[in-house]
């Protein structure tokens, strides 16, 4: 089983910082160069000086300095009290629809990944890992949280924690209110804890962080804080949990490769006009629907595989669960199967694309920067967690977890 236990975490002194809302950050891997400048201006203590340190080879190093600094000015001290940190998440989706997310801040023993422990969801990249590692030995901190999931159907550990000391609030540029408490008595921390006692964890997001945990924890060897990797904990049952898809395009088709994909949709797919673009988004269903448009016609139609034997010959290896995905359907017959694109070009990104606002990526496809756009159904919490139980990543980008969980809330010393 998954070990669990309560922080004696770094944080920031609210009163040197005037609170949290000009030092916090989002994760590291959605901010670019213009977010970066703006985050950077708001404080000279912003997380993302040390998160996503600018520079040389030397950034890693100076991202250290920075951190030690903060300590030696007590604008970041450590709890002298194991504590359990809540982050209560009010939000709306992009269904448009408001939604409460519960989770709770806690570090996780590092594992190797199997059954009754830890599960990743989703395939990692190489690059990010070895960046993440070289922070991580600089710094020994885990600065930003991994997402994971667990279950409790009697909604335990929810309700142990939901008397926390309110302790601040931010408020993302989405818009979404991040509520943050501690809590410090040690009944409603084991009460937490032992909800959780046997349950197995599911990384929702941050699997290149996990996967540098275990690196890292490697390295050092021996025991100790280095053993254990800062976690945001919500249950698979919390009403707020909801996942959303991230759409497929792709670029660079040869005329041989439109005449191929054309055919191949044909072959294994039912084609069905769609009246606009508005109707592009498929539901989440038993079948695998996908919606497609190309930047040549403009018109949208709604793609219906025409039987899962297809999806099962094509995967013949993989567990049932992994065949009946959306994600891995188009991956195997039309991205590697009419396409042939790689395993390398899909972690590269080489000729495809990802997109998350279903706005965005219609105008990808209006403007000609991409060839074509699969859009993708939502895939239940549920399907995701039955992957995983059956030993299988799901496809990269297969899930799009919101909101996200902030880095600066609060931070793990790994020494």
């Amino acid at each position: 089983m998954a070990e669990i236990q309560p922080l004696y975490a770094l944080r920031y002194d609210l009163d040197k910082t005037g609170g949290l809302q000009s030092v916090v950050a989002p994760p590291y891997d959605v901010i670019d160069a213009e977010q970066r400048a703006e985050l950077e201006a708001r404080s000279p203590f912003n997380i993302v000086r040390v998160d996503l340190p600018e520079g040389g080879e030397d950034r890693y190093d100076r991202a250290a300095a920075e951190l030690s600094d903060w300590r030696e000015q007590g604008v970041l001290v450590t709890d002298e009290q194991p504590t359990l940190w809540t982050l209560a998440q009010d939000y709306t989706g992009p269904d448009g629809q408001a939604r409460t997310r519960f989770g709770f801040f806690a570090r996780v023993r590092v594992e190797e990944y199997g059954p009754g422990r830890i599960r990743p969801h989703e395939r990692t990249h190489p690059g990010p890992k070895e960046d993440r590692l070289r922070l991580t030995r600089a710094t020994q901190t885990n600065l930003s949280p991994i997402f994971a999931l667990y279950s409790d159907p009697a909604g335990a550990a929810t309700a142990a924690l939901r008397d926390a000391e309110p302790w601040d609030t931010t408020t993302d540029d989405d818009g979404t209110v991040n509520r943050i408490g501690r809590v410090t008595d040690p009944a409603a921390i084991e009460a937490a804890v032992q909800a959780l006692a046997g349950t197995e964890l599911l990384i929702a997001d941050g699997h290149h962080r996990y996967e540098t945990a275990r690196v890292y924890a490697e390295e050092i060897g021996g025991e100790g804080p280095h053993r254990y990797v800062l976690m945001c904990l919500v249950a698979l049952e919390d009403p707020g949990l909801t996942v959303f898809p991230t759409h497929r395009l792709v670029r660079g088709l040869r005329a041989e490769q439109h005449e191929v994909l054309a055919a191949a949709l044909r072959r294994d797919f039912d084609i069905e006009p769609l009246a606009d673009t508005g109707e592009l988004a498929p539901a989440t269903g038993d079948t695998v629907r996908i919606g497609y448009i190309d930047s040549h016609f403009k018109r949208p139609v709604m793609l219906t595989l025409k039987d899962p034997a297809l999806a099962d010959a094509a995967l013949p290896d993989r567990a049932e669960p992994y065949r009946r995905l959306d994600t891995a359907v188009l991956e195997a017959l039309i991205l590697k199967g009419a396409l042939g694109l790689t395993d390398e070009d899909i972690d590269e990104l080489n000729g495809l694309g990802y997109a998350r606002d279903f706005a965005q990526a219609l105008e990808l496809i209006d403007t000609g920067a991409y060839d074509a756009a699969f859009f993708m159904a939502p895939t239940p919490v549920q399907r995701v967690h039955e992957v995983a139980a059956s030993g299988e990543s799901m496809p990269p980008k297969s899930t799009y977890f919101v909101p996200k969980v902030g880095t600066g809330l609060v931070f793990n010393p790994l020494r």
